[in-house]
């Protein structure tokens, strides 16, 4: 009887010890300095080391003080990547630079150290409006596809996707989206302007992504995902194509999924949606609850432009579809300034939209976060329906020159710093001035964002469990700090 009591006594020991978690991989701050980077308006603090400091100990702030309280061991999502479209109207622009001009556009968006690290990449099929005018991979009327080629890809933009990749260090996850069928296969016969797929044409549009994505690998860049169309309930001037739920849902369980699996292309993401938040809810509701559609489908895709109809950006939508699918990924595809403006090149609240977003999306569940196109030119171009917009670098391209906008910095706060495969972790604030997400990542260092949208410098306290650090932020500013 002794005996077995003894054995029951060690066994409780060791599970107790077994449950104990391992402090070695626990975060903490001891002997850790933090290092702030900074932009701020109406001064020249451009992604700028502003201060060193150290930790100290905490205590109960006070409701007088602004603070940023960081909790590193309630983890959340993995971080994917931050990117922007590489479109034809970016290539084309990204031709007429020097030598020189290409080498420093090349390195402010892809070198870690040189510039903000990009690691996402999106790409169209076939035309969108940010290209000089509409196109194909086939003749008009194929339905066999036998005259597919991306010749038209070689001149321009596939050799900057390829620079892209080679500078970015080999690897970009790079995703790909369509913008409308060609015409013929249409209820409208036509590219632009909406329109439906033809029932008798689904399967010959499942086979062309296979084909596009077959083409793409073939030279060289990897597919990572596709997502099913490109704002699909958007009756645009532009290459546009309408699904209802139920008809995206159908799509992608009946043929694009099938035939990505029968094309040994089943390693393929599909993402549903690729629309604005408002009506992401519905859209997930609609394709998740049916088991042999949700399959194939990784997650969902949105853009930010819910704003059109006067209200404000849907960030709680986002958190509600992961709420409700907590399995699915989400990934924000494409934002950008609107109705562009030269005299808007410098207008910081461009800038702070994406702050904003970013910040909210990352908090509400969002793996990855997708820019629209990376280079534009003077004219918020070229587009060839007239829908001129912003990007964080333009280049006019009568002088030659490349214009860096805030929004560039605003983006490098978080490509820079926020490395593959972080995590982020729990983070709040205690005023609402102050905006924070925080991702650990994978060589131990943390990365907090902090941004202050009034018009006063804040002082705030950033605290991490018994240890806090006081930080200075200026008015309308940004700031990483990594520790």
């Amino acid at each position: 009887m002794k005996n077995n009591s003894f054995k029951i006594l060690c066994f409780l020991f060791s599970v107790a010890a077994f449950a104990q978690p391992k402090a070695k991989n626990e975060f903490t701050t001891n002997g850790k300095k933090v290092t702030v980077y900074t932009t701020a308006e109406n001064s020249n603090l451009r992604l700028t080391s502003t201060d060193n400091l150290t930790f100290s100990a905490s205590k109960q702030p006070l409701e007088i003080e602004s603070s940023v309280f960081v909790e590193p061991s309630k983890k959340f999502q993995t971080f994917m990547g931050i990117g922007g479209a590489i479109t034809d109207a970016s290539a084309e622009i990204f031709a007429k630079l020097s030598k020189e001009k290409q080498a420093e556009f090349l390195d402010a968006y892809y070198d870690k150290q040189k510039g903000i690290g990009y690691s996402l990449l999106r790409t169209t099929i076939q035309s969108s409006d940010f290209s000089s005018g509409s196109y194909s991979y086939i003749e008009e009327g194929d339905k066999d596809l036998k005259t597919f080629s991306i010749d038209h890809d070689r001149q321009f933009r596939i050799p900057l996707i390829k620079q892209a990749i080679a500078k970015a260090g080999g690897k970009l996850t790079t995703y790909v989206a369509p913008w409308s069928p060609n015409a013929f296969m249409k209820d409208n016969k036509n590219v632009l302007k909406g329109g439906k797929l033809l029932p008798e044409y689904y399967q010959t549009w499942a086979n062309f992504y296979a084909k596009f994505i077959k083409a793409y690998e073939k030279e060289g860049i990897p597919i990572w995902g596709t997502s099913t169309q490109n704002e699909p309930m958007a009756v645009q001037t532009w290459e546009s194509c309408i699904y209802t739920a139920e008809a995206e849902r159908d799509f992608i369980k009946n043929f694009l999924g099938p035939t990505l699996k029968k094309e040994k292309l089943g390693n393929v993401k599909i993402i549903a949606w690729d629309h604005n938040r408002d009506l992401m809810n519905y859209r997930a509701n609609v394709i998740y609850s049916d088991p042999e559609a949700s399959k194939y489908v990784w997650g969902m895709g949105f853009h930010w432009y819910e704003n059109w109809s006067g209200g404000a950006s849907m960030f709680d939508n986002v958190a509600k579809v992961n709420e409700a699918y907590p399995n699915k990924g989400l990934l924000f595809t494409e934002g950008c300034v609107e109705k562009f403006d030269a005299k808007k090149y410098q207008f910081w609240g461009n800038g702070e939209r994406y702050g904003i977003s970013m910040i909210n999306d990352f908090n509400n569940g969002t793996a990855g976060w997708t820019d629209w196109n990376i280079l534009l030119d003077q004219n918020g171009g070229p587009n060839h329906v007239g829908n001129f917009c912003f990007a964080p670098i333009h280049a006019d391209t009568t002088t030659g020159e490349l214009i860096y906008t805030p929004s560039y910095y605003y983006i490098g706060h978080f490509s820079k710093f926020i490395r593959l495969n972080a995590v982020r972790v729990s983070t709040a604030v205690s005023r609402s001035a102050l905006l924070s997400t925080s991702f650990l990542n994978t060589d131990g260092t943390m990365a907090t964002i902090v941004m202050n949208q009034s018009d006063k410098e804040i002082t705030y306290n950033l605290i991490i469990a018994a240890e806090k650090t006081v930080v200075k932020i200026p008015a309308h500013a940004i700031q990483t700090l990594v520790y």
